[in-house]
């Protein structure tokens, strides 16, 4: 693997100084731990590779999913091992203590890396196969042996232990032994010495690896030894008295032998790390790539970063190639070097404030924008901000914006500043001339142009007539261009030139601040005449600059301020809809709870008077019959009583559960509603009606029996009503839209209808069938009780594991003849049922 980092197919033009690439490289090389690192970040660059960039971006995320589980690569001890490594297989030669320690740091850093990938934190497993591909090289080998083997034999100073080997062991014990019998020698000699004065201080010194004692230099005759020095005064010299002579001499040879195994043991160390060449070298690089991804993702998360989408690229999916239309489309992005400021405090210590973010979007058919508006309004910061993000997502690197769609652009093209060269002796206007000249040979529908004030510099009139020139001669290029400008005729021609768009910079011309905000759709106006007012300009200056612009221009300047007033107006309705929206949003969730509220509350009222009416009921039956002496015909009565009481509990709960169920909140909202919209007269009650009787109860009008009288359907009973007893029309039934049958006869389909079952019961029990057998019993149950005209039924199946609730209520929820599947209450089985409303 090449160590250096590969950037393939790079785009054929990159305007590097006009859009701040290296600036902005340099902001996200400080992101990097080490030389390395940074180095890589700096040889960044964009790329027209999709396959590259897919697996950049890939790579990117994953590393993101890793730093948000707390996972942060050690990369501070990564290096370029190229030169280490080549010398560590040379024959015979030896790293020095310093290299080995820097290699093993290395690969101590690479086995930390392979093994979080063998291992990564739960919640990622199966989550990162672009990091572990890219890893691949390393996780088959364990480099985490030879780390600890050669690191257990060195000091953190780079010195070898004592039991590096056994021989070294040996050889420093025998130095130990030699140096305490040398010392013990020396203090004979100076106690000796020190009884006559020739000795100047009682201490032993070392000098040349010999033990020595200091003497006076006019008694050194006294002393029989070997001088080896003398101090800078030269009053004492340095003696190295015969008897331990031979004592030194024999510790020299074991400091000669100690280096002899030192040197041994190194090189040992040097050859089992050339063994593991093969995988350092290959590692580096890789952790290399990392720190990289590292870099990137770090400054994603600070800047709130997301990956960016390639449109107008093909791309095989599904055993096919899909590709969608090519469009610029940026949303809330901002200028990285710009945020990067304005996150810096001020001299004064206040934030500079926050960044107000750019959106703006280009697509297929309209490639060409028009930017114009007040100086200081973020013509300029549009235009970089676009050419920068832009080289970003072509780099491999998140872009600060909410939502990031470009297309794969082959060259980027900017003019944008001041290009005046006093060493090629142009002015401004043609050093931009050249400039652009250049950019109009070579750019093509795969460009970028970015053009800042585009026909300045030069008369107005003949400007204006340029620009409009060079932008027609992008726009049939089909080039992607945005262009900043003052002039009018620009403008002009973005609003009548299809292909084109108008956009406007904000700009407050009561604080003279600008808003950095774009819109598109509409042109901006310089106001520059008012900024000069504000600024202090002479009135009789300012006049007359208005008295020398042409009624047209005054015309236009003011239909444009018009223009934005009534955009900003318009923003701020929006923004107070959306908060009226919200508060109503708000206000009917707090009166559905406290209607939810007084419905549970009114249902267990109800509940408990009807189990009490039931049960005196059934107390006063058991004790008629038991008043009765005949015993036959007590028990008679007895069976008969009980079986009436069991048909009056049924029939009243079912009655019970219609009555509450068309209480429930959401009906009774609806309810109230109609009842707004239809005020009729309650004794008005037209057939189809939803009604609500003086009992309490809620039922349909099914017949009007003559005109004092109705019929009303209340659950699967009928009953004849007086008009009087009808207290409120609940829902008209208005013009009927058209049934299945009617539709069907329109058709000149032939429909027969069955005479309904009145005795149709609103129930049904599939506990312990199959899903497949329950669901074709509940649609055939569902299509008879529509057919009886029953409005409400319920359907049984248990709670179990929720298997066969869930399958019936998904199909119920595409019948054609149910409007609304929900849960039961408490009262009426709960989890263990479904209620059905059939559509009437």
């Amino acid at each position: 693997m090449p160590f250096e980092p590969l950037i393939p197919s790079p785009v054929q033009e990159l305007s590097r100084a006009a859009l701040e690439w290296d600036r902005f490289l340099a902001l996200l090389a400080a992101y990097a731990q080490s030389a390395i690192g940074r180095a890589w970040t700096l040889a960044l660059a964009p790329s027209t590779d999709l396959a590259w960039l897919d697996r950049q971006h890939s790579l990117v995320d994953e590393t993101r999913r890793l730093l948000h589980e707390g996972v942060r690569p050690a990369l501070a001890a990564l290096f370029d091992p190229t030169d280490l490594l080549a010398k560590s297989r040379l024959e015979g030669a030896a790293l020095e203590p310093d290299e080995i320690r820097r290699l093993l740091d290395l690969a101590d850093q690479i086995s930390s890396w392979a093994a979080i990938l063998r291992t990564p934190p739960d919640r990622l497993q199966g989550q990162l196969p672009f990091l572990t591909t890219l890893a691949g090289p390393i996780l088959a080998a364990d480099l985490r042996p030879l780390v600890e083997i050669v690191r257990a034999k060195m000091l953190p100073d780079g010195t070898l232990t004592d039991d590096a080997s056994p021989e070294l062991g040996r050889i420093r014990r025998d130095m130990d032994r030699q140096q305490r019998a040398i010392q013990d020698s020396l203090r004979t000699a100076l106690r000796r010495l020190s009884d006559d004065g020739s000795t100047q201080e009682d201490l032993i010194t070392i000098r040349g690896e010999r033990f020595v004692i200091p003497v006076k230099s006019e008694l050194k005759r006294r002393v029989s030894g070997v001088v080896h020095g003398a101090s800078s005064s030269g009053q004492t010299v340095y003696l190295e008295p015969l008897e331990t002579i031979e004592l030194n001499n024999e510790l020299v040879r074991l400091f000669e032998e100690e280096l002899a195994e030192i040197h041994r043991i190194f090189l040992a160390m040097t050859r089992q790390i050339a063994a593991q060449a093969h995988v350092i070298a290959p590692g580096a690089a890789i952790l290399a790539e990392v720190e990289t991804l590292s870099v990137r993702a770090r400054f994603a998360h600070d800047y709130a970063c997301s990956r960016p989408r390639f449109s107008g690229v093909s791309r095989f999916e599904h055993g096919a190639y899909h590709s969608t239309p090519p469009e610029v489309r940026l949303t809330a992005a901002r200028h990285p070097l710009l945020e990067a400021r304005l996150k810096r405090p001020q001299p004064d210590g206040r934030p500079a404030g926050p960044i107000v973010p750019l959106s703006l979007s280009l697509e297929d058919d309209a490639r060409q924008l028009i930017i114009s508006g007040p100086n200081t309004g973020g013509k300029t910061v549009g235009l970089k901000t676009t050419g920068l993000l832009a080289l970003m997502a072509q780099a491999g690197i998140p872009v600060p914006a909410f939502e990031a769609t470009l297309p794969l652009f082959t060259a980027f093209h900017a003019d944008i500043g001041d290009a005046q060269s006093i060493e090629q002796n142009l002015s401004t206007f043609s050093a931009h001339i050249v400039n652009l000249t250049r950019i109009a040979q070579v750019a093509d529908p795969t460009s970028l142009v970015l053009l800042d004030e585009l026909g300045s510099a030069t008369d107005p009139e003949e400007g204006a007539a340029l620009a409009v020139a060079i932008a027609e001669h992008f726009l049939h290029a089909r080039a992607w261009s945005i262009i900043s400008t003052h002039q009018t005729a620009l403008k002009v021609y973005a609003e009548n030139t299809p292909g084109v768009t108008n956009a406007a910079v904000g700009f407050n011309a009561e604080t003279l601040a600008p808003t950095y905000e774009l819109r598109q759709g509409v042109p901006g106006a310089s106001a520059g005449i008012n900024i000069a007012q504000r600024l202090g300009l002479y009135p009789q200056i300012v006049e007359a600059a208005r008295s020398h612009l042409s009624t047209q221009t005054l015309d236009i300047g003011a239909f444009l301020d018009r223009l934005h007033e009534q955009i900003a107006a318009l923003g701020q309705e929006r923004a107070a809809l959306r908060e009226q929206e919200q508060e109503l949003r708000r206000e009917r969730g707090r009166l559905e709870t406290e209607g939810l509220q007084e419905y549970r509350a009114r249902t267990r009222e109800l509940e408990q008077h009807l189990q009490q009416l039931l049960r005196d009921f059934e107390q006063q039956a058991r004790s008629t019959v038991q008043g009765i002496e005949d015993s036959a015909t007590r028990d008679k009565l007895a069976q008969e009583a009980s079986r009436r009481v069991a048909r009056a509990r049924q029939e009243f709960s079912a009655q019970f559960a219609t009555a509450i169920a068309a209480r429930k909140p959401n009906a009774m909202q609806r309810a109230a509603a109609q009842a707004a919209a239809h005020t009729r007269n309650p004794q008005l009650a037209a057939l189809g009606d939803l009604v609500k009787l003086k009992i309490g109860q809620t039922g349909k009008v099914t017949r009007e029996l003559d005109a004092a009288n109705v019929e009303v359907s209340i659950g699967i009973m009928k009953m004849r009503v007086p008009r009087t007893d009808i207290a409120a029309i609940l829902e008209s039934a208005g013009k009927p839209g058209p049934s299945p049958v009617s539709a069907a006869r329109k058709r000149n389909v032939s429909v027969h209808l069955a005479e309904p079952d009145q005795n149709m019961r609103p129930e049904i029990n599939v506990i312990g069938q199959t899903a497949d057998q329950a669901t074709d019993e509940v649609q055939k149950f569902v299509d008879q009780a529509f057919l009886a005209g029953l409005q409400r039924v319920r359907v049984v199946h248990g709670t179990g594991m929720g298997i066969l609730r869930r399958t019936l209520r998904a199909a119920l929820e595409g019948h054609p003849h149910v409007a609304t599947v929900t849960e039961a209450d408490n009262y009426e089985g709960g989890q263990g049922a479904t209620i059905v409303e059939l559509r009437q």
